[in-house]
């Protein structure tokens, strides 16, 4: 018998802990953080593990892995590209690689994993159970043009990205949204490791001429072979379309050009209480618009109904404002923090 117990991500926007129970083994899907200052999981709740299954480097799925020694110290898996993203304290100290796409054991569990279509180097899980077989998807998005989304085999259990809720609306609007507000320059604000080459070769398909900063532009070149533009703090000019980390204007260059003053702020993430995002839109001195990086609600259902899943948990979402979700997912729908699996 396997068992999932949810430590933190479930029926809420939160730091993403799955925990399984299986063949002996006790193994973690994310250790994340809050998104929100002052949010943190009850890491206390977890005890001891076996493994981290990491699928992507964002801080709400990786942002606990400085605490890895408050549950044992156990080996981290992740892929190299993902293994790359993870700098100073969050870089795990005993790490393994695994494919974004293939097979692989760990701790006598067989797994398989899948490109999300989120993050570069982002994966989702398939674990082998007795009772049909689990999915952990950790983020994922079904839209992306520069990462591509592998459909996983079948599973009785779906843990999935929900975090969108009730939402219909397609990449494609927004793009077109977000290209008409760039006209005569704005600072499109993204996370590290995210949706930046999206943004980019989005913008530069509808016409604009695209600037980035270093970091996108290292990634847009490791997954396209593509260059832009690179600018900088100083050389970056107002009436330029310039895709910038970090998401919420804490970091990077998106927060150098705030401190200079005179730019046009586009945030497109979840924007968390007490950032510099969240007070320019606050007073209106800048604007949120929609960016999918996460599955729509008809992304849900059609991933569920190609999997054969019996058992859905939808993750990082509030399904008391989803009852369109609710309601086609019907019999399927698991809220329970543990189940069989």
């Amino acid at each position: 018998m396997a068992r999932l117990k949810v430590i933190s991500g479930l029926n809420r926007k939160s730091a993403a802990i799955f925990l399984v129970e299986a063949e002996g083994k006790r193994v973690l899907f994310d250790f994340g953080d809050g998104l929100d200052k002052d949010e943190h999981p009850d890491i206390g709740a977890i005890g001891t593990v076996d493994a981290v299954f990491l699928s992507h480097a964002h801080r709400d799925h990786a942002g606990s892995l400085d605490h890895l020694d408050d549950i044992g110290n156990p080996c981290v898996f992740a892929t190299g590209r993902t293994l790359g993203f993870l700098k100073g304290e969050h870089a795990p100290s005993a790490a393994e690689i695994i494919p974004e796409q293939g097979s692989f054991e760990a701790c006598g569990l067989s797994l398989t994993t899948g490109r999300c279509g989120h993050a570069p180097g982002g994966v989702w899980f398939h674990m082998q159970t007795p009772s049909g077989n689990f999915i952990y998807t950790g983020d994922i998005s079904l839209e992306s043009r520069g990462m591509p989304f592998d459909y996983p085999p079948p599973a009785s259990t779906l843990v999935v990205d929900a975090s969108y809720g009730d939402r219909a609306q397609a990449l494609e609007d927004q793009i077109a949204a977000m290209s008409a507000y760039a006209e005569g320059g704005a600072v499109l604000c993204c996370p590290s490791a995210g949706r930046g080459t999206d943004m980019a070769l989005a913008l530069a398909a509808r016409g604009h001429q695209v600037h980035v900063s270093a970091d996108v532009g290292e990634e847009i070149d490791a997954a396209t072979g593509r260059s832009f533009s690179v600018v900088d703090g100083e050389s970056a000019t107002p009436r330029q379309v310039i895709v910038a980390t970090e998401a919420n204007a804490e970091a990077g260059l998106s927060a150098a050009l705030l401190a200079r003053g005179g730019f046009r702020f586009v945030f497109s993430s979840h924007v968390p209480n007490g950032t510099p995002a969240r007070r320019l839109i606050d007073r209106s001195e800048a604007v949120w618009l929609a960016w999918n990086v996460h599955p729509r609600r008809g992304d849900v259902i059609a991933l569920a109904d190609h999997c054969g899943a019996r058992q859905v948990l939808p993750a990082f979402v509030d399904m008391a404002a989803a009852p369109a979700l609710a309601r086609d997912l019907g019999a399927r729908l698991r809220l329970e923090p543990e189940t069989e699996i």
